[in-house]
Order: structure tokens, then C-alpha cells, then sequence
């Protein structure tokens, strides 16, 4: 869709610093219902409008959800592009307002697809998935601990804090697996994703969590979204090695983690990684290049809503 104003909006915990093109209009409201109210009031007879966020650790969410449910179309983008799009033009001053017309500009020049916010039930999950890898964490970071530490008491402490954590931990899987069960769709797509050898619930749930784009999306885009497409670094004459690099950090973790087991259970993907290892190709190299084929074999599950076939899937090997 092609779009006639742009709104960039710059979210902090108390305002909401606002920058309109290219009207030029600029104002600030409290980061509360009634300044959202305000802002939908005097965007609400603007002709296809287009307003970007930055995603500011969750702070966008409410905001974007508000102005997305008055009918607006809302797109929440990845800071650092908006941040290389500032040093581009020469922006190296950086203030609320400023910030808020950088992004403006930065939606005019490049205009952003929008996108659905997610659904209350959709944040819930992202939330305890997140939840989760923060207390797996912790729990790791202690029992590294315990192995260097000689004090009773010190370990005692450490060990009780593994329990509680363990616990925790459970908890949070019985939270999720309720939260899925409960939605149709969601038991529907994880049956369909754990059919494949290799993905288990972490990666299933995460994807439904941080990847909703899975099955929507090409197996380029997908690829792009998750941070395993190679990227060229050429120059003139110059060929750079090709790199992964930017994605969604949290869904390539569970991606590495799951393709690590595919590489032993998973007939089509442990066809490949051999097969690569045997023609002389790095062990990392490998495995990113696996990581990509079973996230391209989760897309087309998702997209047709057919489960592993193994046959099927090693004819297209």
C-alpha cells in the first residue's frame, strides 16, 4: 500500500514524542490512555497514514496495540535500522523529538510493511518463552558457580537457588503447555512443527512465540527474519565471505540447539551435514547451512499444513 503521511513515534516510559510528514506537525502527550486518545483524535482524519515504532523493549507494545485496534496501520521496526538511517543523513544529535522525525523520515523513506500486533494470548506466550530462558540462565550461571565454590554455606545456598529455579522452571513449562492446549490453532501448529525429527518444545514454542511470520513467508524472508541467511560483502572485484549475521536472536538459539539433534535423528538433515563434512566443508559452516534447511522444511509444514513425511521430505533433499 502506498501511503501519503508518515507518524513516527518515539516511546519512553512517560511520553510519547510524536513527528508527522510531511506536514511537519510535532508534538508530545503523556505515555498514558489520554495521550494516546490525543493522538488517535488528531490522526484519525489523516488520509493513509502509516505509523512506526521502534521496538523499545516492550514499552511499543500497548502503544502499538492501541493505535493498531483505532484502525491505524502500525509497524514496529528494529532500532539500529532506524539508527543507521540517522548516521546516513547525518543525524548525530539525539533527543525525543529528534528521534521521533528520524523515525518519521526513516517511515517515508523506506515504508515499512505493516504488520498485526499480537494478540494479548500471543504476548502472554512470548513472555513465558522469555521468562523462561532468563531463569534457564540463571540456573546455568549457578551451577558454574557451585563448581568453583568451596564454602559450605556458599554452596548450600547455590544449591537451594537450583532447586527453586528447577521448580520455577516446571512451572513455567506447565504454564505453556496449558497456553497452547488452550488454543486450537497454536496445538494444531506445534503438532504440526514437533512432527519433525530434531524439534522438541523448546523450538516448537518458540517459534509460535517470536517467529509468527513462519509459514507465511518465503523461505528467503524466513531465512532473513532469523538471522541464517548468507550475506554477500563484496566490493569491485572484491568477493567477501559470505556471513549470517542481525535476525531474531532468541529464535536462532532454539534453531542451533534443535538442528544439533536433527544432525543425529533427523534422516534428511543428517544426510546433508554429512554430506557437507565429507565434501571438505567447516563444521560450523555445516551446521548453519542446516539450521537454514530445517527452518525451510518448518516453513512449508506450516504453509501447507501437511506434517514430516520422511519420504517426501528426502525426495526434496
Amino acid at each position: 500500500m502506498t501511503h501519503l503521511t508518515y507518524v513516527g513515534i518515539d516511546v519512553s516510559k512517560l511520553t510519547l514524542d510524536v513527528c508527522v510528514l510531511p506536514q511537519k506537525q510535532s508534538f508530545t502527550v503523556d505515555n498514558h490512555y489520554t495521550g494516546l486518545d490525543q493522538i488517535i483524535k488528531r490522526l484519525k482524519h489523516v488520509e493513509a497514514c502509516l505509523i512506526v515504532l521502534e521496538a523499545t523493549g516492550g514499552y511499543e507494545i500497548p502503544v502499538a496495540a492501541s493505535l493498531y485496534d483505532a484502525g491505524f496501520d502500525v509497524a514496529v521496526v528494529n532500532p539500529r535500522q532506524v539508527r543507521d538511517f540517522a548516521r546516513s543523513v547525518g543525524q548525530l544529535a539525539k533527543t525525543d523529538s529528534i528521534d521521533a522525525q528520524i523515525i518519521a523520515r526513516f517511515a517515508q523513506a523506506t515504508n515499512p510493511q505493516p504488520k498485526p500486533v499480537p494478540s494479548a494470548e500471543h504476548l502472554m506466550l512470548k513472555e513465558l518463552i522469555t521468562r523462561r530462558r532468563q531463569l534457564i540462565n540463571m540456573r546455568t550461571a549457578d551451577k558454574n558457580r557451585l563448581d568453583a565454590v568451596h564454602s559450605r554455606e556458599v554452596r548450600k545456598d547455590l544449591s537451594d537457588h537450583i532447586r527453586w529455579l528447577d521448580k520455577r522452571i516446571e512451572r513455567i513449562d506447565r504454564d505453556l503447555s496449558e497456553v497452547i492446549r488452550n488454543s486450537p490453532i497454536w496445538r494444531e501448529k506445534d503438532n504440526l512443527l514437533r512432527s519433525v525429527p530434531g524439534v522438541g518444545n523448546t523450538l516448537s514454542r518458540t517459534l509460535l512465540a517470536a517467529l509468527p511470520e513462519l509459514g507465511r513467508a518465503n523461505r528467503r524472508e524466513i531465512a532473513k527474519l532469523v538471522g541464517v541467511a548468507p550475506l554477500n560483502r563484496d566490493s569491485g572485484q572484491m568477493r567477501g565471505r559470505r556471513t549470517i549475521w542481525g535476525g531474531r536472536h532468541s529464535v536462532r538459539s532454539a534453531l542451533y540447539m534443535a538442528t544439533l539433534s536433527a544432525t543425529r535423528y533427523n534422516p534428511v538433515i543428517a544426510s546433508m551435514y554429512q554430506r557437507m563434512l565429507n565434501d571438505g566443508k567447516d563444521k560450523k559452516l555445516a551446521l548453519t547451512a542446516c539450521m537454514r534447511k530445517l527452518l525451510t522444511i518448518l516453513n512449508v509444514i506450516l504453509k501447507t499444513y501437511v506434517p514430516w513425511s520422511p519420504k517426501k521430505r528426502l525426495q526434496k533433499a
